[in-house]
């Protein structure tokens, strides 16, 4: 016999174990997980099925028919850029059995930076200054920027696999020894967006999140701020904050209503201090990292869209921003403590300095993803260890082979 309706979370990291826990949470016990790889989520006590598949549209498709066979209906929350093209690709075949969290008429077009970039321009939201180079004739307009200054592709592309994510020139010598790099992407057909840098660490960082339904209306919002990232300044969430100011919910709303964007969504913006403006830096069309800071601060963006899905009303939900919570991801902490890119200052204050501290993973009733997290961290900084410890005898070694020879020679 089929059940009515399930939640399908796409991909086991912080991101899908978020709102693993959110929907949980809120009473949702059908609650599958497709996924690439065993990742921490797929440990979840939580879900009632996981299913590793290949990554691939087909692979995709199989999986969504099978599943289709036990359910009504699937809710479905992606995390990736990926998944979003992947299921636009499938649309018009898994519309009639699942709820897709995007407009299908735009999504191609504003997964692009580029075009995120030209549409803050029509609309006067305060932008990095940037450049668009899609061949290597344009590489000459990077001299129109500032250095220092950061290079992105335009989107997430799976069919370009080692494009690195963010690159950072510092100087005209950095950009004369990546130059022979872009233009090799170039030639494959990667574009890239390059921008200035904003001055400032990653707690100039906040995000409008919000849940807009097809009819055009924002059923729940809530903002953020980060407060520190890893593996470095342009690295990826490590803890964040419910605190951000007016103006950022005000962009924030005004960017997603203008672009007409469906579903979850969340605008990035960084504070320059030059102009005292909030510049948009990015626009993600689905749950990022640190999703659960607005549960935790109590609006439920993920359990919105299910009731959305489902033909139920949503209840509007008041931000708690009266005590500061703060969400931390335990493990890029101590990576970033050890590695020197988060100072102990910083670590102290964002485990220590809050009203509430949270964390992404630990629960003492959901173990397992925890465990392995934990062991994923342990193994990984055996590995640095190690790998520093090689390279140290290798340089003993050399030395110890030099100073011989040099002893030989002179003898």
């Amino acid at each position: 016999m089929k059940g009515n309706c399930c939640s399908l979370v796409l991909s086991g990291y912080i991101n899908g174990y978020s709102i693993i826990r959110e929907l949980y949470a809120k009473g949702l016990r059908d609650i599958v997980l497709f996924d690439t790889e065993k990742n921490l989520a797929a440990y979840s006590n939580k879900l009632v099925k996981f299913v590793r598949i290949e990554p691939s549209v087909d692979s995709l498709y199989q999986a969504l028919e099978a599943l289709q066979r036990e359910y009504e209906r699937i809710v479905v929350y992606p995390t990736s850029e990926k998944h979003l093209e992947q299921l636009n690709v499938l649309y018009d075949k898994i519309q009639p059995y699942c709820f897709l969290p995007f407009n299908n008429h735009n999504l191609l077009h504003y997964i692009d930076k580029k075009n995120q970039y030209l549409h803050c321009e029509q609309c006067g939201i305060p932008y990095p200054k940037s450049v668009y180079i899609q061949e290597a004739q344009h590489l000459e307009q990077l001299r129109q920027l500032p250095y220092p200054m950061i290079v992105k592709p335009t989107k997430e592309d799976p069919l370009q696999p080692g494009v690195f994510r963010n690159l950072v020139l510092h100087s005209s010598a950095d950009y004369e020894r990546q130059e022979h790099k872009l233009r090799a992407y170039l030639a494959r057909g990667v574009t890239f967006i390059a921008s200035e840098i904003i001055p400032g660490d990653s707690s100039n960082i906040y995000v409008y999140v919000g849940y807009r339904d097809k009819q055009g209306s924002i059923l729940n919002e809530w903002t953020g701020k980060k407060l520190s990232q890893y593996p470095n300044q342009f690295g990826v969430f490590s803890s964040a904050a419910n605190q951000a100011p007016q103006v950022v919910l005000e962009q924030g709303r005004k960017l997603v209503e203008t672009m007409n964007l469906f579903g979850i969504y969340e605008a990035e913006f960084k504070y320059d201090p030059r102009e005292g403006t909030y510049k948009a830096i990015e626009t993600n069309l689905r749950a990022t990292m640190w999703n659960r800071v607005g549960h935790l601060s109590g609006v439920d963006i993920m359990y919105t869209q299910y009731l959305d899905a489902i033909g139920e009303q949503s209840v509007r939900q008041q931000q708690e921003q009266t005590r500061e919570i703060h969400f931390v991801y335990f493990k890029y902490e101590c990576l970033g403590l050890l590695k020197g890119t988060i100072p102990l200052t910083t670590f102290w204050k964002n485990l220590f300095c809050s009203d509430q501290t949270y964390f992404a993973v630990f629960d003492w009733k959901d173990i397992k993803p925890y465990l392995f997290d934990s062991l994923s961290l342990v193994t990984g900084v055996l590995k640095k260890v190690s790998k520093s410890l090689r390279i140290g005898t290798i340089e003993y070694r050399r030395t110890r082979h030099a100073n011989h020879s040099n002893d030989r020679a002179q003898s």
